[in-house]
Formats: C-alpha cells, structure tokens, sequence
C-alpha cells in the first residue's frame, strides 16, 4: 500500500513538472509568455518527483543560471523586471478599451500592479 502511494506522488510531481516544463517550452516560441517561470516551477516539481529532469534544468547552459539564481537568493534580473512590468501595464491599458466588465477593468490592472510591487522588491543579484 505504502508502495503505491509513494508511486502515486512520484507519478503527480512528475505531471506537474512536465506541464510546467511544456508551457516553459511554449514560452520560448510565445515572446508573451514568460520561459524561465515555468522552468523554475518544472524544476521544484521534479526534485519532487523527477531529479534527472531537475538536474538538466539546473545545468542547462541558458536557463540553468536563472533558476539557480532564483533558488539561491530569489533574485530576478532587471531587464526581466522591467519586461514583465512593460507587459503589464500595456496590458492594462488595452484592457481598460475592452468590452469587458468594470469589475476586471479594475480588478486585473489591481492585481498586476500587486505583481509589479512584488517583483521589485525581489533582488536583482
């Protein structure tokens, strides 16, 4: 019985980190959508439940320094910073011309500028 939970967790982490690690590599195709997030997430999941695909992250020669730095001291670069918090606000701007409830109008532009604030209060080295 003991077997088959641990086999169940193994085979949950595993999923999670291949779900990050595909929209990861969505993201270097996608120039909206954020990579290095996704292969932070991927490798949490897989020193879970998968530690080889872990371990190629933590090495991979492009994106194997950005988790690393994350893991070490939660650190984020400034131009990543400064990219994301480009997006957002272009983001909200475009949604305040959308037909799209007030509640979101007010709401998502809220909650990205809780992401902005909390971004750069992170470290950059």
């Amino acid at each position: 019985m003991a077997g088959m939970l641990r086999l169940s967790h193994i085979i949950l982490w595993r999923s999670g980190a291949l779900a990050a690690l595909l929209v990861g590599l969505v993201g270097i195709a996608v120039p909206v959508l954020p990579t290095v997030p996704f292969l932070i997430v991927a490798a949490w999941a897989g020193g879970k439940g998968w530690p080889t695909l872990e371990q190629r992250l933590l090495t991979h020669d492009k994106y194997g320094p950005h988790i690393r730095r994350w893991r070490e001291r939660r650190a984020i670069p400034r131009r990543p910073k400064i990219a994301a918090s480009l997006m957002m606000l272009a983001s909200a701007i475009a949604l305040q011309f959308a037909s799209v409830p007030l509640w979101l109008r007010i709401g998502a532009p809220g909650a990205m500028l809780i992401v902005a604030i909390w971004l750069w209060r992170r470290p950059e080295e």
